[in-house]
């Protein structure tokens, strides 16, 4: 008797498991000036990829149509994350309003991608929610890591702005492995060409920095994956990923799709890609 309740214990923790809703994922996109055309459908075909989420494409209005964006107002309660592929004009109130709202009382979580980061840069909660992005120099402070590992901050208004001084393959070095997105990952991992930000700028309040890269343009150690608590909100950003040949690394993909399931839920049940590079070697995804 306790050998078959054990069997249907076990096949009823299968069954349940196997029929866990999957996260809701609504990507943003239709302005930006990087190629979100083709980058949006790698990173719906990423996240899709693992079988843990669906995924929807928001396109805003083109710019130049100031009416029309501000009736852009996508259901973002019917999702539980967003993922920004999006740099353009300023949306509407309306969604702002409903974006700010979600995201601090814990509806939905957010992903920031790469030139997202550029955007917004007059909306304040915004800055909050990223907490630090593409901004000239009096857009923030800075945050770097010195040789050590020790956090250092540059004040606003000093040194230079935001920029990517290194384009090319670089090493991650992850700063927290116990944090469940970087859980299991090598302590350092080849990621393929990309442009590596530097001089990211912002208020940096309720940020954990996970990982860095160091810019052989400014010498030092860039925050490159990083999490902000917004509220009862989980944002998670990561600079990688400036076009679709960048996506394609196993670790960005990793990344991300890790990332995505942290901030919709606050837990990763996603294993790390068994392809995920290792320190010696970049694992770029073909393309197919």
């Amino acid at each position: 008797m306790r050998v078959l309740f054990a069997t249907l214990l076990l096949a009823g923790s299968a069954l349940s498991a196997g029929a866990a809703e999957k996260i809701k994922v609504l990507v943003i996109d239709g302005q930006n000036n990087h190629n979100w055309q083709q980058t949006t459908p790698v990173l719906k075909k990423l996240l899709e990829g693992t079988d843990r989420f669906t995924v929807e494409v928001a396109t805003s209005p083109p710019a130049n149509k100031k009416e029309e964006m501000e009736k852009f107002r996508p259901e973002l309660a019917k999702f539980d994350v967003v993922v920004s592929n999006y740099n353009g004009q300023p949306w509407g109130k309306a969604l702002n309003d409903d974006f700010e709202k979600l995201l601090k009382d814990g509806k939905i979580g957010f992903v920031v991608v790469h030139a997202a980061n550029n955007a917004f840069g007059g909306w304040k909660e915004y800055n909050q929610m990223i907490g630090m992005g593409w901004r000239g120099k009096t857009g923030g402070d800075r945050l770097f890591l010195n040789d050590e590992g020790k956090a250092q901050t540059v004040k606003s208004g000093e040194g230079d702005g935001s920029g990517h001084r290194y384009t090319g393959p670089f090493a991650v070095t992850v700063r927290d492995g116990d944090h469940p997105v970087t859980k299991g990952m090598p302590m350092e991992w080849q990621h393929v060409r990309d442009e590596l930000y530097d001089n990211m700028r912002g208020p940096i309040e309720n940020v954990k920095v996970l990982a860095t890269a160091f810019s052989k343009g400014t010498k030092v150690h860039e925050p490159m994956i990083w999490t902000v608590s917004y509220g009862k909100g989980r944002v998670f950003h990561t600079p990688m990923g400036h076009d679709a040949n960048a996506m394609r690394c196993w670790g960005f993909a990793g990344t991300l799709t890790r990332g995505t399931e942290w901030a919709a839920t606050g837990a990763v049940t996603l294993p790390l890609p068994k392809e995920f590079p290792t320190a010696e070697k970049a694992s770029p995804i073909p393309e197919k």
